[in-house]
This record gives structure tokens, sequence and C-alpha cells, in this order.
């Protein structure tokens, strides 16, 4: 009977635990590659290449923190932009934002990250600069989300309010 009940509370306990992920949504007509940096004790993801006006999935473990950057085809791998993000942390909220701090010349990689579901909360904006990054490391831009699943958009271009619609 133990055995029966230690098997049925595995199962329950993995169905909670989940994967999260972050899709990369190019915004215009460039490829560009992702490179991924993890906090110290999160595994290391490996950098993944856009398509041209394309989605891509990356799927983190559920706990995951760090940070990614993307360079354009041809362009030196060079830190800019960043998306960072903390999966599945205090109270099990995602904690995310856009920062300026490497590189607010960047300007044309990483650009908004928010839920999956919609539009808010949003970190980032489409034209540097803005109010809604995170430029100094005092400031509070820090979003929260109960969702593991964000979108980051890449590129020149705009979301509207039809990401449902495009993919």
């Amino acid at each position: 009977m133990r055995f029966a009940t230690s098997v049925a509370t595995l199962i329950a306990s993995a169905a909670l635990s989940s994967a999260a992920s972050v899709t990369f949504w190019t915004l215009d007509s460039t490829q560009r590659t992702i490179y991924f940096t993890s906090n110290p004790g999160s595994a290391n993801i490996d950098s993944v290449t856009t398509s041209a006006g394309k989605n891509t999935t990356v799927t983190f473990p559920d706990t995951w923190q760090g940070n990614w950057y993307a360079v354009r085809e041809g362009a030196a791998n060079t830190p800019g932009m960043l998306g960072e993000v903390n999966f599945g942390s205090w109270k099990g909220l995602t904690y995310f934002d856009v920062s300026a701090i490497v590189d607010p010349n960047d300007k044309d990689n990483v650009k908004q990250l928010f839920p999956a579901s919609g539009y808010e909360p949003m970190s980032g904006c489409e034209n540097f600069p803005c109010n809604n990054a995170y430029y100094l490391p005092d400031d509070i831009q820090t979003k929260a989300t109960m969702e593991s699943d964000l979108i980051c958009t890449l590129g020149s271009g705009s979301v509207g309010y039809s990401f449902t619609e495009s993919q």
C-alpha cells in the first residue's frame, strides 16, 4: 500500500511541476542567435538561432534563473539588451524584465517581454529608450506573473494586439 501511495504522490508532484518556456517572436526579417547565461545553480541552456519572421520556443527547467541576449546574423557576439527571468521563484511566481544595463544602445534585438497569455505585465518597449525597461541597478522595473510561459520580441516591428492570430 505504501508503494501505491508513493507512486501516486510522485505522479501528482510531477503534474504540478512543469517546464517553463520563452517564445522568441522575430518581428523583422533578420536571423538572430540567442545566447543564454544561467545564474549559479541553474542549468546551462544552449544558444538557438531564430529564423526571420518566425517564432522559436525554448523550454527551460521550471526554476531556471538567468538572462539572454540576441545577436543579429553577421554581427559580433556582444551582449546587448537583456531578457532576464527567474522562473518558479518566490511564491511560485515568474519574475522578468528587459534590461538595458549592459548596452542601452542595442535597439535591434531584445525588445519586449510579457506573459504568453497577453501583453500585461510587459517589460521593455518597441522603441528605446522608454520608461519600461531596467536601466540602472536600482530601477524598479521587474515584473511578475503566475505564468511560466513568456514571449520575448526581437527586432523592429510592432506586436499590435493580435499575438494569437499571428502564430
